[in-house]
């Protein structure tokens, strides 16, 4: 898509360009603003998000029933 919000092989207008006209320039997003972590988690601040308990508790029961079934390929 071209600047001014065309097709480059067709020249329709595929979407409004007022969208990024509208938005000031301190609020573009940019590689140097754009803090994925922060938008995945949906965090305000930057404190690093933690794994949920039911998330560990199942990796532990992964682990222990991975375990158990080594142990019956010996016994």
């Amino acid at each position: 898509m071209s600047t001014d919000g065309s097709c480059p092989t067709c020249h329709r207008v595929l979407e409004s360009p007022q969208i990024a006209s509208t938005v000031p320039i301190h609020r573009q997003v940019t590689a140097e603003n754009l803090n994925l972590r922060r938008l995945a988690n949906g965090l305000a601040d930057d404190d690093d998000a933690k794994a949920p308990w039911h998330f560990k508790l199942l990796v532990v029961a992964l682990c222990v029933y991975l375990g158990w079934r080594v142990i019956q390929i010996f016994v």
